[in-house]
C-alpha cells in the first residue's frame, strides 16, 4: 500500500515548495535570524536554478504577505515590448497567428492564438524587481545573503531531483522542434552535450546563472533593468528578432494592490486582483457559498464544484485583462446577487456557460511563516515549461513566454498591445477566518490553479481536513467543454468507481489520467491555535514542508 505523507508541525516558522533544496535554502535563512519573506525570496531564488523549466529568473511573480496585521499584495508580472503590437504579429505570422495551444485564457480572433514559444511570446521579467521590491518594504536580512544557495547552486552544481529531471527531458524534446536563432543558446546552457537533459540524480551546473544572480544581488536588481544585464538582453534581441528594448526593461515597475476575497462558510479565501485569474475561484466559491455540499454525496459535491468552476472560467476568460489599460468589472462579478444569478444556472446536467454580464447583476508556488506572525504566499513562473525557449547569450537562464496569453481579438479587453499586461495563470491564495490568518497556500499549473484552490478551501473548510490531506486528495481536472480529468486514486474502491459513473450519468466526460502533472502541485501552511505551524508539501512532486 501506499503510505500518505504526514504533516510537518513547526513551533516556530516553515517552509514548503516543490524542490527540497529550495525549501531547505529558505529555511537556513529563518535559522539565521530572517524573517518569512526573506525565507519566501530565498527559496523562490533558489528555485530559478534547482527548478528551472517550471521558473527562472526571466520570469514573473506574484506574492501575498500577512505582515502580522493585515494583507498585501504585489503583482510583479511584466509588461509587454513597446512594439508588440497586433498588426507586428499577425504580420510576423503570416496574418494568421499561431495554432491554439489551449494553454491560456482569452478569446482568440478566428481559432488563432499568440504564439507560444519565441521572441514574440515574450514579456518584460518581473521577478527580480519582484525580490527587490518584496525586500525593500519587509525584508529583514541584507538582499545579497538572500542568494547564497541560489548562487552555490548554480556555480558548484546539484543532483537533479526526479520530476525536474522529467519535465525536463520532454522539454529538450520540444526545443528539438524550434528553428531560429534565438534558440540556440538554450541548448547550450539546459542540454548535456547538445543533446539531452540531465537525468535523476545527475549533478548540474549554471555557471552563467551564477554570474547573473550576483550582479543581480549586489545591484538590488538594479543590473536587470537598467545595467549590465539589460544590455544584453537588449543586445540578443536586437541580434534574433526580438522586440523588447532596453526602454522596455527600464520602464519596469512592480504594483502593490489590495488583495480580493470571497467569503465561504466563515472563512474568506483571497487571491490577487486582475490581471490574474484568481477572480476564478472567487466566483466559483461564491456559487459553492450557496449550497449545502455537506449534505450531497461525493458525487453532487464534485459536480457543483466542476460546475461552479466552470461559471467562474467563463467570467474570467471574458474580462480579465490588465486593469490599468481596459476597465474590469472585478468588484460587480463578486457582489453576492451575480453569484446567485450565476448559481441558478447550474442544473443537474455537465453544462457549457457563457460569461455572465455582472454590469446587470510550467510554475513553482512557495510559502513560509516565521515565529513572528508573517506568512508569504509566493508564486513565480515562466509559464509553460522553459518558457519561450529564448536564452541571452552568457546569462544562464531563460525569458517567460507569459505574452502568449493575450488575445488576438481585437474586441477583447485582453487584446494584445504594447506595454499591457497580459491575462496570467499564477495565482498565490491565502485564507481567513473571521479575519484572522489561516495560512498561506496555492496549487501551481495553469489552468488548474483556480480549480485547485477551488478544492483544497473545500477540503479545508467542507471537509476539516489538515493541509497535507486537503493536499493528498484526489483532484480534478476541468479544461473545457464537459471534458473532466480525475487521477486513478478516486477509483481506488468501488465506492469511487460509483462516483465517477453517476458522474458520467449527468453528462461530464470523465477520463482517468496517471499523469500527475495534469492536476497541479500544491503547498498550504496552516497557523496552529496554540502557536506555530502545521505545513503540507505535494505529494506529486519533489518537494517537501520543513520547519523548526
Amino acid at each position: 500500500m501506499a503510505y500518505p505523507r504526514q504533516p510537518v508541525f513547526a513551533p516556530n516558522g516553515a517552509v514548503a515548495t516543490s524542490q527540497p533544496l529550495a525549501a531547505a535554502a529558505g529555511l537556513a535563512v529563518l535559522r539565521r535570524g530572517g524573517n518569512a519573506v526573506d525565507a519566501a525570496l530565498a527559496t523562490a531564488i533558489t528555485l530559478t536554478v534547482v527548478q528551472p523549466g517550471s521558473n527562472d529568473i526571466g520570469g514573473d511573480l506574484f506574492a501575498i504577505v500577512w505582515d502580522g496585521q493585515r494583507l498585501h499584495g504585489l503583482n510583479g508580472s511584466g509588461r509587454s515590448p513597446a512594439a508588440l503590437t497586433r498588426d507586428a504579429v499577425l504580420a510576423a505570422t503570416g496574418g494568421r497567428g499561431a495554432e491554439p495551444t489551449g494553454a491560456h485564457g482569452g478569446a482568440q480572433a478566428s481559432g488563432a492564438a499568440m504564439p507560444a514559444r519565441g521572441w514574440l511570446s515574450v514579456t518584460v521579467p518581473g521577478a527580480p524587481a519582484g525580490w527587490r521590491d518584496l525586500h525593500d518594504r519587509f525584508g529583514s536580512l541584507p538582499f545579497a545573503d538572500l542568494f547564497t544557495d541560489a548562487v552555490g547552486y548554480a556555480e558548484h552544481g546539484f543532483p537533479v531531483s526526479p520530476n525536474v529531471a522529467a519535465g525536463w527531458a520532454r522539454a529538450v524534446r520540444q526545443h528539438a522542434e524550434l528553428v531560429g536563432p534565438e534558440y540556440a543558446e538554450w541548448g547550450r546552457v539546459f542540454t548535456i552535450d547538445g543533446g539531452r537533459a540531465p537525468r535523476a540524480g545527475e549533478r548540474w551546473h549554471n555557471p552563467d546563472a551564477a554570474g547573473t544572480l550576483r550582479r543581480i544581488a549586489a545591484s538590488g536588481s538594479a543590473a536587470f533593468y537598467t545595467g549590465e544585464i539589460a544590455d544584453v538582453l537588449a543586445g540578443y534581441a536586437a541580434r534574433t528578432g526580438g522586440l523588447l528594448s532596453g526602454a522596455d526593461l527600464a520602464k519596469h515597475s512592480s504594483s502593490w494592490v489590495d488583495p480580493i476575497r470571497a467569503t465561504y462558510r466563515g472563512h474568506e479565501l483571497w487571491e490577487l486582483p486582475p490581471n490574474g485569474q484568481g477572480v476564478a475561484a472567487l466566483l466559483a466559491l461564491n456559487v459553492l457559498d450557496g449550497v449545502d455540499l455537506a449534505a450531497m454525496s461525493l458525487d453532487e459535491q464534485l459536480h457543483w464544484q466542476i460546475e461552479a468552476t466552470k461559471l467562474g472560467f467563463a467570467d474570467a476568460h471574458a474580462y480579465v485583462a490588465d486593469p490599468d489599460r481596459v476597465p474590469v468589472p472585478t468588484a460587480e462579478l463578486l457582489t453576492p446577487e451575480y453569484a446567485a444569478a450565476r448559481r441558478a444556472l447550474v442544473t443537474e446536467f455537465a453544462g457549457t456557460p457563457a460569461p455572465g454580464d455582472p454590469a446587470k447583476g510550467g510554475t513553482v508556488y512557495l510559502c513560509a511563516t516565521d515565529a513572528d506572525g508573517m506568512m508569504v504566499s509566493l508564486i513565480q513562473s515562466n509559464y509553460l515549461g522553459f518558457g519561450s525557449y529564448v536564452v541571452p547569450s552568457g546569462l544562464g537562464f531563460g525569458l517567460q513566454n507569459r505574452a502568449s496569453g493575450f488575445s488576438l481579438d481585437p474586441a477583447h479587453p485582453n487584446v494584445v498591445a504594447p506595454g499591457k499586461r497580459p491575462f496570467h495563470t499564477i495565482i498565490p491564495g491565502f485564507l481567513t477566518r473571521d479575519g484572522e490568518p489561516v495560512g498561506p497556500f496555492g496549487v501551481m499549473g495553469g489552468h488548474m490553479q483556480p480549480q485547485g484552490h477551488v478544492q483544497v478551501v473545500s477540503s479545508t473548510v467542507d471537509a476539516g481536513l489538515g493541509p497535507q490531506a486537503a493536499l493528498d486528495r484526489p483532484r480534478w481536472y476541468w479544461h473545457a467543454g464537459r471534458s473532466v480529468l480525475v487521477e486513478p486514486a478516486l477509483l481506488a474502491d468501488e465506492s469511487g468507481r460509483d462516483v465517477v459513473r453517476r458522474l458520467r450519468s449527468r453528462g461530464h466526460e470523465i477520463t482517468v489520467d496517471a499523469e500527475p502533472s495534469a492536476f497541479g502541485y500544491g503547498q498550504a501552511i496552516w497557523r496552529l491555535p496554540d502557536g506555530g505551524y502545521v505545513a503540507g508539501s505535494e505529494p506529486r512532486a519533489d518537494g517537501c514542508a520543513i520547519g523548526y
